[in-house]
């Protein structure tokens, strides 16, 4: 009953706090699922972020079932799925009554507007994490092994930056899979 109030309560607050979507809730899974409570590892973590991406649905939402299930089965992962979605049906009701109310006032306008930042300091925060994490070993040893993620990353980034070549990402997440059963097979 105590780990389900945990993840009850971890979810609800990473649902609470992580204004801007699923990347803007990495970091804070992170400190809940890996540091605070200790459920999943940094790989387990970094194989969570994955697999929360290459799912359909919201990432937060994925990864919420991930570790509930993970850390207490069916009963966990309805818990830390309602904690993850409870904050954001509650806020979002009471925004859209404010918003009906009040929305074309300035205050609210500038009060969105400045939000942004944030919201994009926190996706960059998750990217950065995730980018350390994946590309970590190359720090401390220079190997084709531990090179191989920094440049399938460099890779990825070029090919779905590049405007003109216009490549689906959904194809480089499977062209990504295949290459790396592959490696493993090879390596």
């Amino acid at each position: 009953m105590k780990l389900l109030l945990q993840l009850f309560l971890a979810f609800f607050q990473i649902g609470l706090f992580s204004i801007g979507g699923g990347y803007a809730a990495m970091p804070f899974i992170l400190q809940q699922a890996v540091q605070k409570y200790g459920w999943l590892t940094l790989d387990e973590y970094a194989d969570l972020v994955t697999i929360a991406e290459i799912t359909p649905g919201p990432i937060a939402l994925n990864s919420a079932s991930f570790v509930g299930m993970r850390t207490a089965g069916i009963w966990g992962m309805v818990i830390a799925t309602l904690g993850n979605i409870l904050p954001s049906v509650l806020i979002v009701l009471l925004l859209a009554r404010l918003y009906e109310k009040y929305g074309q006032q300035q205050f609210m306008k500038s009060m969105l507007e400045n939000m942004r930042p944030v919201v994009i300091a926190c996706i960059l925060s998750a990217g950065i994490g995730l980018l350390s994490i994946a590309c970590g070993a190359v720090l401390t040893t220079v190997s084709l092994r531990t090179l191989f993620p920094v440049v399938i990353f460099l890779l990825a980034f070029i090919l779905l930056d590049n405007k003109h070549l216009q490549v689906n990402p959904i194809l480089l997440l499977c062209c990504g899979s295949v290459v790396g059963i592959l490696y493993k097979l090879v390596f």
